[in-house]
């Protein structure tokens, strides 16, 4: 018999609301203990979680899947142990739920506080990356909402293997074990259905492909929380430090190619041309494997080279995620500031100066989630960020903008006491 899909996702939404409402009642510590036992369980279960994940990685190969997706895909010893870990820094991060944002006193006597609360049922559909199972489910006890997870078929035997031991974890914690669930069907008319529910479910952050995205945003009738692209730039300034340009270009475009803080776009100010900086940058990228679509100075300045070609208009605005990157010449700050928040997905934008007033200029005027100064746009990370996982990477202005941690998990209410405060 055909599954009633509508009434299967209400189901599985109600159980989310419900034990959403049982959470308002636990304590930080006993969220805290139950994300120690989830890690305690996910380093025990090492062996079994590898078998499982290696027939995703099986029926990947079978299917074709792309090396790059393949990579994602992968469970090891180490990558067990790195999902442990994060569970074990959320556990150990200050809680924010019932913290007091601010107060203050009225003339009347009102005395009001502003103070975290969780959102409630928080909906992450995401792809072929097993970890997030294990990152979304911890940052959302760590917040006290529920969560309802719909992972990509790719890493099916290894998000379930996962979503058991969380679930298993929670009900020794004492703790309710639908707090997390794994939706349990691979058919897309679930998203469909659950993407309807807004009277149960308070937030969706889908991760994944910009495909996958916008269909979520078309589709949904409950907020989303975006993140469409990652079209990262590194500008190097005329008063950046030759070396230090050098290390932070390479390392932003070549330390990991598949990933949304990977650099796709190097803008160099015309003044490296002569001082032969943008040279010395170029032939490291081509060295290293890095196909080049530069700008028309660019190929004049490098001359011919299989790996460099001439940048049309769309590779300005491109997400690569391969060992491709656009190259382009600016006259000045000013210039790069322009070409950044023209094309550029408001992600992460880097400069590579020593020159004050070009860092403060570049931070006040370009419109990205995280914009750095000397600094690898790789960084951009909620684990870098102390945030111990990510439960994304929000290129929106609302309500929360960068890599989002617990407390971006948070919304808050006003609390207001008084001894029989009346409106005159």
């Amino acid at each position: 018999m055909p599954m009633d899909m509508k009434n299967h996702c209400t189901l599985l939404a109600q159980r989310a609301l419900a034990a959403s409402r049982a959470m308002l009642a636990t304590t930080s510590a006993q969220r805290a203990a139950a994300l120690r036992l989830i890690a305690q369980r996910l380093r025990e279960s090492s062996v079994s979680l590898i078998a499982a994940n290696a027939k995703d990685l099986q029926a990947g190969q079978t299917a074709g899947l792309a090396p790059a997706m393949l990579e994602r895909l992968k469970l090891d010893e180490k990558g067990v142990a790195k999902i442990a870990n994060s569970v074990s820094q959320i556990a150990d991060q200050t809680d924010p739920v019932g913290q007091i944002i601010e107060g203050s006193v009225r003339p009347s006597g009102l005395r009001l506080q502003k103070v975290r609360v969780p959102l409630g049922v928080v909906l992450i559909i995401f792809e072929s990356r097993p970890n997030v199972t294990s990152d979304a489910a911890a940052l959302c006890i760590k917040s006290g909402n529920a969560a309802i997870l719909r992972g990509g078929k790719e890493a099916a035997h290894s998000n379930a293997a996962i979503a058991e031991i969380v679930r298993s974890s929670l009900r020794d914690a004492g703790l309710n074990p639908d707090t997390v669930q794994l939706v349990d069907t691979p058919d897309r008319q679930a998203v469909t259905e659950l993407l309807q529910l807004d009277s149960l479910i308070d937030l969706v952050i889908p991760r994944g492909g910009e495909s996958l995205i916008r269909a979520v945003v078309e589709q949904s009738t409950i907020p989303v929380i975006k993140h469409y692209t990652g079209n990262c730039h590194v500008y190097v300034d005329d008063h950046a430090d030759a070396k230090m340009a050098l290390d932070i270009c390479i390392n932003s475009k070549t330390q990991r190619t598949g990933v949304c803080n990977a650099a796709e776009t190097m803008l160099f100010h015309a003044s490296t041309i002569d001082t032969g900086l943008m040279a010395d940058v170029c032939k490291a990228l081509l060295k290293s494997g890095v196909e080049l679509r530069g700008c028309q100075r660019t190929l004049a300045l490098l001359g011919k080279h299989d790996k460099l070609i001439a940048a049309i208009e769309e590779d300005w605005a491109a997400e690569y995620l391969d060992m491709i990157c656009a190259v382009r010449v600016v006259d000045d700050i000013d210039a790069a500031i322009e070409h950044i928040n023209r094309y550029g997905s408001r992600h992460t934008d880097a400069i590579v100066t020593s020159f004050l007033p070009h860092a403060d200029r570049f931070v006040q005027r370009v419109d990205s989630a995280n914009v750095f100064v000397n600094v690898s746009t790789r960084l951009s990370d909620g684990g870098e960020y102390g945030l111990g996982a990510e439960i994304g990477i929000s290129t929106d202005k609302l309500h929360a903008r960068g890599p989002m941690g617990a407390a971006d998990l948070t919304t808050y209410k006003w609390v207001g006491y008084g001894d029989g405060v009346l409106r005159s």
